[in-house]
Parts: structure tokens; C-alpha cells; sequence
């Protein structure tokens, strides 16, 4: 390979790996090309599959910083950059790789701290991003509603009692003025009786008149 296309692989090299979150080292001997195809679709808008040689590679993981790379850098390689969701990236090709055996894990790279083999495989058997905020929105949520709860409870307890007061306001108006019920008359009329005990004495001078007048006739 020419010097100069040597430098621009390496460059598209370092570029990819700046570009991405994570990277993952696998040799794919005894891959076909349909396979190798297969994997790519897998991985969609997670990952980008290439293949690099050994060599290259090892002159971009030195120029962007990445140590621990060197005894993985054996056999034929390819690396998956991950530039979506690092979980089913991870996923992606470890279900390929038990489809496939020929593809081997050797390890990769997350936010610049190397990881082996184990250390993806564990990351594969983690919850998704979308499945981990929705779990989280969930909690959020139920807290809220709780919350929401707690704050409306002495509302609506006052908001019943109110209620309870209309209707009993309704059949009796005066509990608004502020007594139990149908207040009392204050004073009744006068009775009968004391009505009927003054009516003689007024009756009489004129009894007396009529008295006088049959004197004079018969005289």
C-alpha cells in the first residue's frame, strides 16, 4: 500500500473512532460475504461495520489514545463502530454470534476505557436505553400521580363537605342564617279569650243609654 493511502486509511480509521461512542473488535474468518452482509443489517443505524487491517488499526487506536488494543489486533479483523445505542449494538453482534460461530468477540472500547470480551457480553444482557426511560417515565410518572393524590385529598374532602351543606341548605334555609333549623315565631298573637274579655266593658255605656231611653218613654 502506497504512503499515502496507508495515512488515509488510518485517517478514516481515527475519524471513526472519534465519531463514535464505543467499538467493538470481532474476527469474522469463515464469514462469507453474504454474511458479512447479514451482520451489517443487524447492527442498522447502531453500528458500521469494516474491515481493517491489523496493522492500521493499531496506528489509529495509538493516535486517538486507545491502549489495550494490541494483542486483540490478531487474525482477521473488523471493528463495529458504535454510533447509536451501545446496548443493542452490543446485542446486535452477540446474537449474530451465536447464529454464527465463526464471528468472534475479542473486545472493544467504551468512552475510551478498553473492555474484553466478557465485559460485552455483559453489556448485551442490559436493558435498552428506550426500555430504561421508559421504566424511569413509568416511576416518574406513579410518583406524580401519587403526589397529585397527597395535594387533592384535603381538597376534595372539603370539596364534599361543602356539597353535604348545599343539600341540607336546600331543605333548610336556615342553616345559612346560622341556626339548627325553622327558627321559632318571636311573639304569637293575642289569645282569644283576652280579646273577648274587653269587648263588655266597651259594650257598656251603651247598654246603659239604651237603658235610659225605654226610662223616658215610659214616663
Amino acid at each position: 500500500m502506497a504512503r499515502a493511502d496507508k495515512q488515509a486509511a488510518v485517517a478514516e480509521i481515527v475519524e471513526s473512532f472519534n465519531a463514535s461512542a464505543g467499538a467493538v473488535l470481532t474476527e469474522y474468518r469463515g464469514l462469507t460475504v453474504k454474511e458479512l452482509q447479514d451482520l451489517r443489517r443487524s447492527l442498522g443505524e447502531n453500528a458500521s461495520y469494516a474491515v481493517v487491517k491489523n496493522t492500521l488499526a493499531k496506528l489509529a487506536a495509538d493516535e486517538v489514545g486507545i491502549s489495550g488494543f494490541d494483542e486483540l489486533l490478531t487474525g482477521p479483523t473488523a471493528i463495529a463502530f458504535i454510533n447509536g445505542d451501545v446496548v443493542e449494538a452490543a446485542k446486535g453482534l452477540r446474537d449474530f454470534a451465536k447464529a454464527n460461530p465463526t464471528l468472534v468477540i475479542k473486545g472493544g472500547v467504551l468512552d475510551g476505557q478498553p473492555l474484553d470480551a466478557a465485559e460485552i457480553a455483559k453489556l448485551a444482557d442490559l436493558e435498552s436505553r428506550e426500555v430504561l426511560l421508559g421504566k424511569l417515565a413509568g416511576a416518574m410518572l406513579a410518583s406524580l400521580s401519587q403526589a397529585v393524590y397527597l395535594l387533592n385529598a384535603p381538597i376534595a374532602q372539603a370539596a364534599r363537605l361543602a356539597g353535604a351543606l348545599q343539600a341540607k341548605a336546600e331543605q333548610d334555609p336556615s342553616i345559612l342564617a346560622g341556626g339548627a333549623g325553622t327558627p321559632v315565631a318571636a311573639e304569637e298573637a293575642p289569645a282569644a279569650e283576652d280579646t273577648a274579655a274587653e269587648a263588655p266593658a266597651d259594650e257598656a255605656p251603651a247598654a246603659a243609654e239604651a237603658s235610659d231611653e225605654g226610662d223616658t218613654a215610659e214616663a
